[in-house]
C-alpha cells in the first residue's frame, strides 16, 4: 500500500487576510482533515511538524522512502497586487511523469468545488525546493490566496471538502477505490481452516501482503464493496469482508 509524506506549511509568518491565523496554522487544519481520508484509504502518511521548515521536511522525507510527497500551502499576491489574485495553482517538477500527473489530478479535483474553476492550473516549476529536491514524485498545492478575503473565506468554510479531493485525487493516482472516512474499530478475523491473505488491491488478484490466522487482531480502517481495508500490524491492506467480524 503507498506511503505519503504529508507537508504542510510551516510558514507561520504568513497571516491570513480574515484574521484567523497563519497559513502553518490552517494548512495544519486542512492536513487534520485529510488524514482521516488517508486513514481509511489505506494511505500510509508520515507527517512533518510545525516545529520543522521546508529544508528539513525534505531532509526527512528524503532519508525514507516514500511514494509521493505532498505540500500543503496556500498563496499571496506579489508586492503591489496585495488581495487581487485568486487560484489554486499545483506545482511540479519538469521531467517528472508521476508529479505531473499527480498535480493534474489534484486540480481536476478541486476544480470541481474551487469557485473559479478556469482559475486551477498547474505549472512545472525548479525553483520551490519541495518539488525539485523530493526524491519521491512531488507535487506542491498553493490552495487560494491568503491575502485575498474571499479565498481566504472559502478556504475557512472548505477544508473537509478540499481534503476529500486532495483524497479522491491521491486514491486515482495509486489506483485505488474511494473510501469515505469512518472511525477504525477493531476487528477479528474468524476462519474454519487456512488464514485469510492480505492483499494490496480489493481483488483475488491482489498481491498478498500478509497471511493472517484465524483470530488475527486487526483494526478496520474502512469498508468498499465487500473489502475491509486492514490494519495487521505494521501492514495495510484489503481483505475480504466476511471473514473478518468486529470486535
Amino acid at each position: 500500500m503507498p506511503i505519503i509524506y504529508l507537508s504542510p506549511s510551516t510558514q507561520d509568518w504568513n497571516q491570513y487576510v480574515t484574521g484567523s491565523g497563519s497559513e502553518e496554522y490552517n494548512m495544519n487544519l486542512l492536513a487534520d482533515a485529510l488524514i482521516p481520508y488517508l486513514v481509511s484509504n489505506g494511505i500510509r502518511y508520515k507527517r512533518n511538524r510545525p516545529d520543522m521548515t521546508a529544508a528539513s521536511s525534505i531532509r526527512e522525507a528524503n532519508a525514507g522512502d516514500y511514494d509521493f510527497y505532498l505540500a500543503l500551502h496556500s498563496n499571496a499576491a506579489p508586492e503591489g497586487r496585495y488581495g487581487e489574485e485568486r487560484g489554486i495553482i499545483a506545482f511540479y517538477y519538469p521531467g517528472s511523469a508521476q508529479g505531473q500527473r499527480a498535480a493534474e489530478l489534484i486540480a481536476e479535483e478541486l476544480r470541481k468545488i474551487y469557485p473559479l474553476p478556469d482559475k486551477v492550473t498547474t505549472r512545472s516549476t525548479t525553483t520551490l525546493g519541495e518539488v525539485r529536491r523530493s526524491r519521491a514524485p512531488a507535487v506542491l498545492v498553493e490552495i487560494g490566496y491568503h491575502d485575498n478575503y474571499a479565498d481566504a473565506v472559502w478556504l475557512e468554510g472548505h477544508w473537509d471538502a478540499i481534503a476529500q479531493q486532495l483524497a479522491r485525487a491521491l486514491t486515482s493516482l495509486f489506483g485505488l477505490p474511494f473510501i469515505y472516512p469512518m472511525d477504525p474499530v477493531p476487528g477479528v478475523v474468524r476462519l474454519n481452516y487456512g488464514t485469510l491473505n492480505l492483499r494490496a488491491a480489493p481483488s483475488s488478484a491482489g498481491v498478498v501482503l500478509a497471511h493472517m490466522p484465524n483470530g488475527a487482531a486487526v483494526t478496520i480502517l474502512g469498508e468498499w464493496q465487500g473489502w475491509y481495508v486492514i490494519r495487521y500490524g505494521e501492514e495495510v491492506g484489503y481483505a475480504a469482508a466476511a471473514y473478518v467480524d468486529e470486535a
